[in-house]
């Protein structure tokens, strides 16, 4: 089963969401502003991705400059930072298997279809 991780607001994961209705397969949205992930479930997918926790999160977003810019956090801290604000949560993510894409740009998830 394909999942999405979306974000509705934002134009490269409606353009992510785009390629996996094209592509016809069967899948799974998770407006995961709504149904944030576990930490748990973060880790699997940063696995899944294979990238360090600092890589997924989106530094431009206020409550990272406000609250964790500038400081030395354990890959734990930071993975809790992304459960805690999941703003922070680079978008979209979209996983099959045990692979997953970060469409940014949206066409690497052809890659995984």
């Amino acid at each position: 089963m394909i999942k999405i991780y979306h974000n509705p607001r934002c134009r490269k994961s409606r353009e992510g969401l785009q390629i996996l209705e094209e592509s016809g397969q069967s899948f799974e949205i998770i407006k995961y502003l709504e149904n944030v992930p576990r930490e748990e479930e973060l880790k699997q997918v940063l696995q899944y991705l294979n990238m360090a926790p600092i890589d997924l999160v989106r530094k431009s977003e206020s409550v990272w400059k406000e609250n964790y810019k500038g400081k030395t956090m354990t890959d734990e801290e930071i993975i809790k930072a992304m459960t805690t604000h999941p703003k922070l949560i680079e978008r979209p993510i979209v996983v099959k298997n045990s692979k997953a894409v970060l469409g940014r740009p949206p066409e690497n998830i052809k890659s995984l279809l």
